[in-house]
């Protein structure tokens, strides 16, 4: 029997719609804060066109794949339940186009734009829905199998592998085949810092995420009368966690304090549901921890050029995040119990591997047939899009 859907369903997911909608202004001031000034118009033009773009392709293609229900019909059909499914719709748009907002931070200041507007169609039209299908709509069998084989089917309640984990392992196989900034690493070993163009404004990106989050977190329970309190404590204390695990393993840098309660809140998104607050704290202050050591481990010891460390941030502590429901969300640990560590083991790897083959093949083909770096000349100025292309200011004109 088919659930009843009411109007206070639909402004329910509306009004977390509109929050997550909001955090892409998030992603955007946290990468306009960290790269250098020459590439922040870059960064703003790029998440919005990346937020058109994936609504395109997750409208016409993305979610008919996830979900098998498609919008090419009537209005008046569309209008049933009050429009309940279009909204729906909405609100997984926006977890879908984090994928390629995550991304853009990983491969900032060399990648080609052109390139990237291809790589997030693609992303988010096949490769993103179909490990969301398997997660959250039970596609190809995959979850009666983990259930067979576990006694648990995987459960990420709101992403932090199905969105977070795999838009970083994505980023992940983006930055290899990019490669470094110019500059960035010496013949001789050495590291180049390339220091945040503005404090305020990655801050200000910091906390438009945090508070959307949790319209990430506790809409997803999708109708009201499945909204839980225990949801938005469990994200409040992850990320109270986070936040002090990276001020102490950070040792007070303003850049890792502000990255913290986002590695926290990504770690808590699959089993915001299931665990204590003592077991959310835990997570989130081990999701902090993990942020800042492996953040620094990638760039100056494997010389890996993840401008925003979204492999670090998102691809591990989603990934972590994912395995702690398994280990917190147990009753013995004072969860809601119904998962086990093995199926969240297994689900976990699963969006890993889909990811990495998925961003390799996508990224890969790109560069192959088109090329996805800058020229040289491009990355000195700023990127292909610049304040430059928009228009002629006075000082350029004069030489000045």
């Amino acid at each position: 029997m088919e659930e009843l859907k009411t109007s206070s369903d639909t402004l329910f997911i509306l009004a977390g719609a509109v929050m997550v909608l909001a955090m892409h202004s998030g992603f955007a001031f946290l990468e306009l804060g960290t790269v250098r000034g020459k590439s922040q118009v870059n960064a703003l033009v790029k998440i919005l066109t990346d937020f058109a773009i994936s609504t395109i392709a997750y409208f016409f293609i993305g979610y008919m794949l996830a979900y098998g229900t498609n919008f090419i019909t009537g209005a008046e059909h569309l209008a049933q339940k009050n429009g309940y499914e279009l909204v729906k719709f909405f609100f997984l748009l926006t977890f879908a186009g984090a994928v390629p907002a995550i991304v853009s931070g990983g491969i900032a200041e060399r990648a080609k734009f052109n390139p990237q507007m291809a790589a997030t169609f693609i992303l988010v039209g096949f490769v993103y829905p179909f490990f969301e299908g398997i997660a959250w709509n039970d596609n190809f069998g995959v979850q009666a199998w983990i259930q067979d084989a576990t006694g648990a089917k995987f459960h990420d309640f709101a992403g932090s592998v199905v969105v977070h984990a795999m838009g970083g392992w994505i980023a992940l196989a983006a930055v290899l085949l990019l490669g470094a900034r110019s500059g960035r690493y010496t013949k001789d070993g050495r590291v180049v810092t390339h220091p945040p163009s503005s404090i305020p404004f990655l801050a200000l990106g910091a906390w438009i995420l945090s508070v959307g989050w949790f319209g990430f977190n506790v809409m997803s329970a999708q109708t009201i009368d499945k909204i839980s309190g225990l949801v938005a404590v469990n994200s409040l204390m992850a990320m109270a966690g986070g936040t002090l695990a990276a001020l102490v393993f950070g040792r007070n840098d303003p850049g890792f304090v502000h990255n913290g309660p986002l590695a926290g809140l990504v770690a808590i998104c699959a089993g915001s549901d299931l665990m204590h607050p003592i077991g959310a704290l835990v997570t989130g202050g081990i999701a902090g921890a993990l942020f800042v050591i492996m953040f620094t481990v990638t760039q100056n010891r494997w010389k890996i050029d993840d401008v925003l460390g979204v492999w670090p941030l998102h691809g591990l502590c989603g990934a972590w995040g994912g395995i702690a429901a398994g280990i917190f969300g147990a009753k013995s640990l004072g969860g809601m119990g119904g998962v086990t560590l093995s199926a969240q083991l297994l689900g976990t790897l699963g969006g890993i591997v889909v990811a990495l083959i998925g961003g390799t093949v996508v990224y890969g083909l790109l560069k192959l047939m088109f090329g996805i770096r800058l020229t040289p000349e491009e990355e000195y100025d700023g990127s292909d899009i610049s304040i430059h292309n928009i228009g002629s200011t006075p000082e350029r004109e004069t030489g000045r």
